[in-house]
Formats: structure tokens, sequence, C-alpha cells
């Protein structure tokens, strides 16, 4: 749980770039405040952090492992034919924890070198929102592809940076993106190969015994997830994932 609200707390650290102590301190709910243009500004600041906190799921969905992990552990199910079996909220909750497991030592270089400075009052917000990001920023370029970075670099009409460190954030996130959506792709295609092969011998088998009426998938279901049992999918398809973010 400790991780947990490590890594939320880098991305309402970025978002609190936006408010001030003050403002927050000096809020109110009486409407005359609008009125005021400190009073006003610090109301808007407030409604603004709030809804950057707001994007924490979305980014932590969008600057993690989550999504390729996400990907490839429904296609897993898909390609079992089990249907519902294990169900959206066993995958999701999987792949979260298994995100969290990745992503720590990312997060706990951001804590270090970002967060504790921010609280000890050595940084401020600006340099704390530089320092944290360069973390994560190193987990996007290791995982993002040069010809997806370079996508959008190209319909991003700006110049071309000299290092990758110098890619800019809003660059980097959708070419993370797409690389990520294509490795679990690459995985998933991995997977379906041996059930296909399953399905295909139980269906000429059935053609063969003249069984026209009788549902394949009703008998190989069982036997994709009897060799799935045998050989320790699930163990070795983590351990192919957590292999897979080296």
């Amino acid at each position: 749980m400790k991780k947990i609200l490590l890594g939320a707390s880098l991305f309402v650290l970025f978002g609190s770039v936006i408010i001030s102590a003050q403002g927050v301190a000096g809020f109110n709910l009486d409407l005359n405040s609008f009125m005021d243009p400190d009073g006003f500004s610090s109301s808007v600041n407030l409604l603004l952090a709030l809804s950057v906190i707001s994007l924490v799921p979305f980014l932590l969905m969008s600057t993690t492992s989550f999504l390729r992990v996400v990907i490839v552990l429904s296609m897993i199910r898909q390609s079992i034919g089990t249907q519902q079996a294990p169900p959206n909220a066993v995958i999701v909750s999987l792949a979260m924890f298994l995100t969290v497991f990745i992503m720590t030592p990312t997060w706990n270089e951001v804590n270090e070198m970002a967060v504790k400075p921010y609280k000890e009052g050595r940084i401020t917000q600006k340099e704390a929102m530089e320092l944290g990001i360069k973390p994560l920023k190193g987990f996007m370029l290791k995982l993002a592809r040069e010809k997806d970075l370079a996508l959008f670099l190209e319909f991003s009409h700006i110049k071309r940076p000299e290092t990758e460190e110098n890619v800019p954030i809003f660059v980097l996130i959708p070419a993370f993106l797409i690389s990520e959506v294509k490795a679990a792709f690459q995985i998933g295609f991995l997977l379906f190969i041996p059930f296909i092969v399953i399905d295909l011998i139980v269906a000429n088998i059935l053609l063969s015994l003249g069984m026209f009426m009788l549902s394949p998938a009703m008998i190989s279901t069982p036997f994709k997830i009897l060799l799935f049992v045998l050989a320790d999918g699930w163990n070795l398809i983590i351990q192919g994932l957590l292999v897979s973010f080296r």
C-alpha cells in the first residue's frame, strides 16, 4: 500500500504545481470570494488542481506498464476461450499489482530525487516536477520505439531534440503508448498459436468422426485449460511480462 501511495503522490505533485499552499488555505465557499481578484485566482487554482488530480488514473495507465500487462492478460483469456474466467475485475487487479511491482524501482527513484527534497523544502515545486519526471521519462524512453518517437516528433512541428532525454513529454507519452500496444499484440499473437493448434486438431477429429453438429469449442476448451494448467501458464506468462520490462 505504501508503494501505491508513493506512485500516486508523484502525479499529485505534478498537479500541485498549479496551486499554491496560500491558495488552498484561502479558499472558501463564499460566492463573494469569486468577485475578489485574489479569491477568484485561488478558487480557479483549486478547481484546476482538482481537475489534474482526476486525471491521475489515466496518467498511471499511460505512463506505466499497466497497458501492456492488461492487454496480454485479456488476450490469454480470449485465446483459451473461457469467456469470463477470470473475470475483468481479477484481470484488472492482477494488472494493477503487477504494475506496482514493475514500477516500484522507478517510483523509489522519483521519491529520492523529487518527493523527499520537496517535502524537506530543499527544492521548489517546479524543480521537483522537473526532477521527478526524469525517471519516468527514462522508463518510457527505454520501451518506446524510435519509429514511434519519430512519427510524433514529425507531426509536432518542433525542432528535433539532440538527445532522447530532451524529447518533450507530450511527444513521449503517445509514442510510448503505441509502442506498448504493439508489444502487447506481439505477445498475444504468440500466445494464440498453441491454442489454435488444439482447436484445429479437435475440429479435424470431429470432422473425421462425422460429428458435424458438435461444436469443436465444447471439446477443445477443456483440453486448452488442461494444457494451460499443466504448463503452469500463469507463472510463465507473468515471468515473460516481467522479463519484457527489463
